[in-house]
């Protein structure tokens, strides 16, 4: 399974960021595909966050748009939103540990507990700081999608 993080989401919602094309080609493949793939929950609050706020794009981004970019992935028959779990804390605080993940990286670290706990080995971002979590191998929105 592949999880997509938060920005691959927001590059593909907005046409103005420079991996829009790519991002969007990717979430296709995988909607449209017969893998199961996945969205950390953590990633869809971030989602909205983000494309909505003021100081961050001019314009922002609607809520109904922004809800609705969401709506339409989650309609993926093959798509799991991925949900802390029994095992969620003691995963996370693991992962803080060795990944040393204060600050904005504690972050990062929530997504790869929960993909941790789901078994999810593959993540697809544009984010390298996800690379202090070892068990995760990185996917690119410029390498080619694949199942």
């Amino acid at each position: 399974m592949i999880a997509v993080d938060t920005n691959i989401l927001i590059y593909a919602h907005r046409q103005d960021l420079p991996l829009h094309e790519e991002s969007l080609k990717w979430l296709r493949h995988l909607s449209e595909g017969s893998q199961l793939w996945g969205i950390p929950v953590f990633c869809l609050g971030e989602f909205v966050r983000v494309t909505t706020h003021p100081r961050i794009f001019d314009p922002p981004s609607t809520l109904e748009e922004a809800t609705g970019s969401l709506t339409g992935l989650l309609r993926s028959p093959v798509l799991r939103i991925l949900s802390p779990g029994s095992r969620y804390f003691e995963i996370f605080s693991g992962l803080l540990t060795t990944g040393d993940a204060r600050g904005n990286l504690a972050f990062d670290a929530q997504i790869a507990a929960v993909c941790r706990e789901h078994g999810v080995r593959r993540l697809l971002t544009a984010d390298r700081d996800f690379m202090r979590f070892s068990f995760l191998a990185l996917l690119s929105v410029s390498e080619k999608p694949f199942d």
